[in-house]
């Protein structure tokens, strides 16, 4: 905890009875800030009642009426939630005067909520409210328009502070806070406005349409107040005007071209917030076109039913479509329909409609055509039906529900249907399961281990491709008891078994009771082993000789009673850190195991070898880390730390002690012996003399070298790093013919050392860029030799020091090379240069046999290639 207390602050001196206000002297509020007060010495925190009470607003403290008791000295303690430090104010120490005793007087109102407050739409609510006075003031609120506060809305500290958890619409109003004791009252009076940042209720999403055809863009949001609408394309504020218009939030763009496609925005907006939704316009122009959605090979119908032919081709604008049976154009008559969308229907299908049937498409960019064929067939029908039947659950044997059916039609697909959502299909000659459904290709079906739940009506379905029939059977099924719904089920309850359930746990837990089998004639029981402060729920579950039933409906959530915290944070650790910083971090302890309100940290440290603990209190139950800055801590040094717990209730253990190291300090000096070397056109190389480095000042993590060239700023310089224990760095990827400056220093996790000098390196010229000219060669017995003229590197490019042959046998495959390289002294640079090749006796393979300074050369069995190299 940062401290302030650098001195006492001046003495409040007060009567008893009297009441008080003790000021914390925020600091400037840089965030949400927490207060609290330490009376005395930590931890004795002032616990809040009707007669004290703590301003989350003002951060003041307020004694309604002085006790001798009181006398002491006060601390004020402000945590920030965004920085998570808790800063600990001066000590204000609190006095009694000693001419006379306060009289009773009536309430004064010292901490009042605003006349006008308004409060986001989803937010929490708090309105603050206490008095002074003798005797003691009662606080109560309530609604200037009579109406009861809902459930949600809870009184907290000793009423003087109202919560209003997600604040609605309906939660708006004139609020009192009515303060009163035996020689009057006061109120305070303030108005709860409601507001809304705007939210989508229907943002935009990316579209496709045809050209011609008009674009509906839905975009709406809510909020108070009601958000206006404005539309950009391509981050451009779309221009309204004949074809275009918006009204309410909506875009509507009639007679489409493609120039307008493009990304659009609906920005929606009140005095609250922004929001914006994005989406892609694509409008399109195609022919007609069946590969994506092509017509149905093959439709089969029973005489006298309706059939559907679908033709929806992708077309851009949408294709006009006529019918042809065969070769006949078809129009509309008694039984026949052209419908909207493209299609056909026929209705009472006769022996006569079968045939093939196509869709001629078409729109201005072009036409496309599908066809489908009819085949008109009978029907089916039951020669047997399913039978209801009665069974008692949990049986041992499996139990059975045989239905025998044959289908004058074949084949047929058997399925079965059970309370409209079981689907199951047999196939050929297999036993199929549903969980404990199961039935074969003939049609049998089986439940094994019958429950309660299998109840119901089951459906047995036949089908074709054109036809179906069904038929019904129901199952009653007597099962296990339901106490909570008072039916046993015929079969009396033996046991009750309580399960409990928490924010926390993994859906429904037995829970531990007593007595620990509560038999079926108990109908009270204490559930023990509960976490302190923790909201449960419970349910019962009754059994009887068949098993156990179906669970009760949840009780109303109870929290269990504050106690003090038995589990202190895990994973204590921590280190690195800056300069003069130690650090410490723990895993926060999880909320179902503070057992209280006011829970938070006790860190406590020393430097190792020592005996005195430093102790500080961290006042956030999720703050993961405590970070402790103090000139005088010397560069990794090991220190000994340990983290306990505290609530409103006390103190509990702490956690084992963990050895830490505070912060390394970066390296204090350059790397010396620095040198750069060129190694080609696009590399150099970095060298040093690692620095001294001892294991006291921590752990060297490495060298940083930065790097830039002549044209180059040294602000801009580009970084590669090493490892640490390299002395050396390989740049590459430089530009050829340039001068780069390096510079190198050593870094740690304290951050980085000072830079050595500077030095620098000039990257070599590139290769020569021509090839050798006017390559000649010749045979002679078991010789080839190979003729060129001189390459001159041009003044941008490096000298030309030696030449590359390489060549393969004629007629072999890519890669039998017979490389020949060659350098030699300036004085023996002739033009041109020629390479003698044989072959052994056998004619195996090549070799060397000499050079020469002669111009011809012959070859009839080796293919070559030339290079100039560096």
């Amino acid at each position: 905890v940062e401290s302030s207390r650098t001195r006492m602050r001046s003495a409040v001196s007060v009567r008893e009875g009297q009441g008080v206000v003790l000021l914390c002297g925020t600091p400037p509020r840089a965030g949400d800030l927490s207060f609290a007060w330490i009376f005395n010495e930590y931890p004795s925190f002032v616990q809040e009642d009707s007669r004290r009470f703590v301003s989350q607003e003002t951060g003041h403290l307020y004694i309604a009426k002085v006790e001798p008791s009181d006398v002491g000295n006060y601390s004020c303690v402000v945590t920030s939630r965004a920085s998570r430090s808790p800063v600990l104010g001066s000590p204000t120490p609190l006095v009694l005067r000693t001419d006379g005793v306060m009289g009773e007087y009536e309430p004064k109102i010292e901490v009042q909520f605003p006349e006008t407050l308004a409060a986001a739409k989803g937010s929490t609510v708090k309105l603050e409210c206490f008095a002074l006075g003798n005797p003691v003031p009662q606080i109560n609120w309530r609604r200037t328009d009579g109406l009861p506060f809902p459930s949600k809305i809870k009184l907290r500290k000793s009423n003087g502070m109202i919560e209003i958890p997600n604040f609605q619409q309906e939660d708006a109003g004139l609020y009192e806070c009515i303060t009163e004791n035996s020689r009057g009252k006061n109120i305070a009076r303030g108005r709860l406005t409601y507001y809304a940042k705007p939210h989508w209720v229907q943002p935009i999403q990316d579209v496709e349409v045809a050209v011609e055809d008009t674009l509906f863009w839905d975009c709406r949001a809510s909020g108070k107040p009601k958000p206006s609408y404005r539309w950009l394309k391509n981050g451009e504020q779309l221009a309204i005007e004949g074809r275009i218009q918006i009204e309410n939030g909506a875009l509507t763009i009639s007679n489409l071209n493609l120039t307008d496609s493009g990304r659009y925005q609906c920005i929606a907006e009140n005095k609250h917030g922004v929001i914006s939704s994005s989406a892609e316009l694509r409008v399109v122009a195609s022919a007609p076109d069946f590969s994506k959605s092509p017509m149905k090979k093959l439709i089969q119908v029973q005489m006298g039913s309706t059939v559907d032919f679908e033709c929806k081709p992708k077309a851009f604008p949408k294709a006009k479509c006529s019918w042809k049976k065969g070769g006949e154009q078809l129009q509309e008559n008694e039984r026949v329909s052209l419908l909207k969308d493209g299609g056909l229907r026929v209705a009472n299908v006769t022996k006569g409609d079968a045939g093939t049937y196509t869709c001629l498409a078409t729109n201005q960019f072009g036409s496309a055509r599908g066809s489908t064929s009819l085949v008109v067939t009978g029907g089916l029908s039951w020669q047997f039906l399913p039978m209801d039947s009665v069974w008692c659950s949990g049986l041992a044997a499996p139990s059975r529900l045989k239905f025998t059916f044959q289908c004058p039609a074949a084949p047929a697909g058997k399925l079965w249907y059970f309370g409209g959502e079981m689907n199951l299909t047999p196939s050929s000659q297999k036993m199929l399961c549903y969980v404990m459904l199961c039935y074969s290709a003939s049609g049998d079906l089986m439940i094994r281990n019958i429950q309660l739940k299998h109840s119901g009506k089951y459906v047995c379905m036949v089908k074709t491709e054109v036809d179906s029939v069904a038929s019904a059977a129901d199952l009653i099924v007597r099962g296990t008891a339901q106490p909570i719904e008072g039916t046993d089920n015929h079969s009396p309850v033996t046991t009750y078994t309580i399960q409990a359930r928490t924010p926390f746990s993994v859906g429904w837990q037995r829970a531990t009771t007593v007595p620990d089998v509560i038999d079926g004639r108990t109908f009270t029981s204490t559930v023990v082993d509960l976490n302190p402060w923790v909201e449960y729920e419970f349910r019962v579950v009754a059994t009887n000789k068949i098993g156990g039933g179906e669970p009760s409906l949840p009780s109303e959530k109870v929290r269990t009673e504050e106690a003090v915290p038995e589990i202190p944070p895990s994973e204590v650790s921590g280190g690195g850190g800056s300069r003069s910083e130690l650090v410490i971090t723990w895993d926060p302890v999880p909320e179902e195991l503070q057992n209280g309100e006011g829970f938070g940290y006790v860190v406590a440290f020393r430097p190792s070898g020592t005996t005195t603990w430093i102790q500080t209190v961290v006042t956030s139950p999720d703050t993961p880390r405590y970070v402790f800055r103090n000139e005088s801590i010397l560069p990794f040094s090991p220190y000994e730390v340990k983290v306990g717990v505290y609530n409103n209730k006390g103190e509990g253990p702490f956690s084992a002690v963990a050895t830490v190291f505070s912060a390394e300090e970066e390296p204090s000096t350059a790397p010396s012996g620095v040198s750069a070397t060129s190694l080609s056109s696009s590399a150099i190389q970095v060298s040093w003399t690692a620095i001294p480095w001892k294991m006291s000042n921590g752990r060297l993590l490495g060298y940083e070298v930065r790097y830039w060239n002549k044209g180059q700023k040294e602000e801009s310089s580009n970084r590669v790093k090493a490892a640490g224990n390299e002395t050396s760095i390989k740049i590459t990827g430089l530009r050829s013919n340039l001068d780069y400056y390096t510079a190198v220093r050593a870094y740690n996790s304290a951050g980085a050392g000072p830079f050595s000098a500077t030095v620098n390196a000039t990257t070599k010229k590139p290769p020569p860029s021509q090839p050798p000219g006017n390559v000649v060669w010749n045979v002679t017995d078991s010789r080839v030799v190979l003729s060129w003229e001189e390459v001159r590197a041009m003044d941008n490019e490096s000298e030309v020091t030696g030449y590359k042959v390489s060549g393969d046998r004629a007629g072999n495959s890519p890669g039998l090379v017979f490389p020949c390289l060659s350098a030699w002294p300036e004085h023996a640079q002739s033009t041109p240069k020629t390479f003698h090749w044989g072959m052994d006796a056998r004619g195996s393979g090549p070799s060397v046999l000499s050079i020469f300074s002669v111009s011809s050369f012959l070859a009839t069995i080796f293919s070559l290639t030339l290079n100039s190299v560096l």
